[in-house]
């Protein structure tokens, strides 16, 4: 060495040296059973009852319920895919895992991008849809839409403050929350067949009220805020027992718990109210109309008359019901308001478990992981999506159309990650035809000598088609939509490059995971 550059510095035997700790990746405990799975998946619909319906019916009018069946056929196909995914790659990362698996890191990449969106979103509408189902306490919460805004606001931020410091996810919370609000949806829809239901009127709100050509394919797109769930399920597969079982046992059951709530919802909903009337005064707080509208339909008198001429019965009868009655506005308010907090913080975790996903294959930059030295949390990650979410609520102040953008925004992210699902579920397939599938659809079709699925490939052609029609008739959303992914992409084209590591191919390989009796093998 010239020795112009001084002497070279050598160890002594006593010196301190300090070595960077190695991040070591542990496996996340496999704890979850069906219930907590179902509630998770639950918890996310659940909390989009109280506001789908309103966003739906602001684009498809009187088609609301004929929409909402036919986005529910693409469900299906949709949850079908995620079981088979889920049970081949039982790990976190959802359709983000499946895109690396069926193509390479970059699909996987923008895959898990498009995901994220969804998350940011599903964040900034729940908290925006809480101020007006308070609104039934304080008018202006409802009625006053700066104020609701700030207040959603303030939600996000005070969440994102706990979440920092940290806390913890409760199964026996969420499974908690999760049949207390299957109860109250469940007595609304039995008591609204009951009493209000009006097939007639039903009928004429559909006719009278239809959307034009543009706008039904706009509520299709957004429909898909409605059918939530499937990416939670599958992201919690790497902490279920049996997740080849378990995991598509609970897709299964969600499926059909959410298309009998929304036939069950919409069906009440447009026996109590107009398409006009949901899309303007109850837009935000469908089902606290739909409660309203219940209690104000009810008469205890008419109605214990008809059951029995005993006055004791009559005089009990109507306390009893009277009370039902003034309650259920008042349940519906806070139950709404609790489910949506519970949904905006379950986002935030969601998107913090994504983040992690991610990083493990190199997709993004390790400061999204980024641990805080004290809190031992994804602080960085918290901190950089909740401010998005509290940016993309700003338009709310300003312009009455901020409701349905952020529905729209949402199905262009949500529509972008289902249809790469379905592709790499046929990509998989045709890559990797000898993998152990411990669920496999059926109704396949052989290709040369490959079978591919069916329902898949009805899933693809249909959530593709949606989210065309959705980029061509959005301006805001197309965007917002592109300006998410372009960024996306260019923060994964300047780490890779400076990582030395390929864009199209694959930075860590591939594994297959095969389970069995809870034992993990990697091929």
């Amino acid at each position: 060495m010239n020795s112009d550059q001084g002497p070279v510095w050598r160890p002594k035997p006593g010196d301190k040296i300090i070595r960077r700790p190695r991040i070591k990746a542990y496996p996340l405990r496999r704890v979850l059973g069906i219930p907590a799975l179902y509630s998770a998946g639950y918890g996310n619909v659940g909390s989009s009852i109280y506001y789908a319906l309103g966003v739906i019916a602001l684009a498809a009018m009187g088609a609301t319920p004929i929409v909402l069946g036919i986005a529910g056929i693409f469900f299906i196909f949709t949850a079908l895919t995620y079981a088979e995914g889920t049970a081949l790659l039982p790990e976190a990362g959802g359709s983000s895992s499946f895109a690396r698996q069926g193509g390479n890191d970059l699909t996987g990449f923008i895959s898990g991008w498009a995901l994220m969106l969804s998350y940011i979103v599903t964040i900034a509408i729940s908290a925006f849809t809480i101020p007006p189902y308070l609104g039934y306490f304080w008018e202006p919460f409802k009625n006053d839409p700066a104020v609701g805004t700030f207040v959603a606001m303030g939600i996000v931020g005070f969440l994102m403050l706990i979440n920092v410091v940290g806390i913890k996810e409760t199964s026996f919370l969420n499974i908690a929350a999760a049949v207390l609000d299957l109860c109250v949806q469940l007595l609304i829809i039995v008591l609204g067949l009951i009493f209000v239901f009006n097939l007639d009127k039903l009928m004429f709100n559909i006719t009278n009220y239809w959307p034009s050509t543009e706008n039904l394919f706009l509520g299709i797109a957004l429909a898909a805020i409605a059918y939530t769930g499937v990416e939670t399920m599958s992201q919690m597969a790497e902490e279920t027992k049996q997740p080849a079982k378990r995991v598509p046992a609970a897709l299964i059951l969600m499926v059909i718990t959410v298309l009998l709530l929304f036939s069950g919802i919409s069906t009440v909903g447009f026996s109590t109210m107009t398409p006009a009337e949901l899309s303007t005064e109850w837009a935000t707080d469908p089902i606290a109309g739909i409660a309203f509208h219940i209690a104000e339909s009810v008469t205890p008198e008419d109605l214990a008359a008809r059951l029995s001429s005993e006055p004791e019965f009559i005089i009990i009868f109507k306390w009893v019901f009277n009370g039902i009655r003034n309650l259920l506005p008042g349940l519906v308010a806070v139950l709404a308001a609790t489910i949506l907090l519970i949904a905006t913080n379950a986002g935030l975790m969601g998107i913090s478990r994504l983040a992690f996903s991610l990083g493990r294959y190199q997709l993004v930059p390790p400061m999204l992981s980024r641990i805080h030295k004290r809190f031992k949390t994804p602080y960085f990650a918290i901190i950089l999506f909740s401010s998005v979410a509290i940016l993309i609520l700003i338009p709310s102040l300003f312009a009455k159309e901020g409701f349905l953008r952020l529905g729209t925004l949402y199905a262009f992210g949500s529509l972008l990650s289902f249809t790469f699902a379905h592709a790499a579920i046929i990509g998989i397939r045709i890559k990797h035809p000898d993998w152990h599938r411990p669920f496999k659809l059926r109704g396949n079709i052989t290709i040369k000598n490959r079978e591919i699925p069916l329902t898949a490939v009805l899933g693809l052609l249909g959530t593709l088609a949606t989210w065309l029609v959705l980029v061509y008739t959005q301006p805001y959303t197309r965007l917002l939509g592109f300006l998410w992914i372009g960024i996306g992409i260019i923060v994964y084209i300047v780490f890779r490059r400076r990582n030395k590591l390929s864009i199209g191919g694959t930075a860590k390989k591939s594994t297959h995971i095969q389970v069995r009796d809870d034992r993990i093998s990697i091929k």
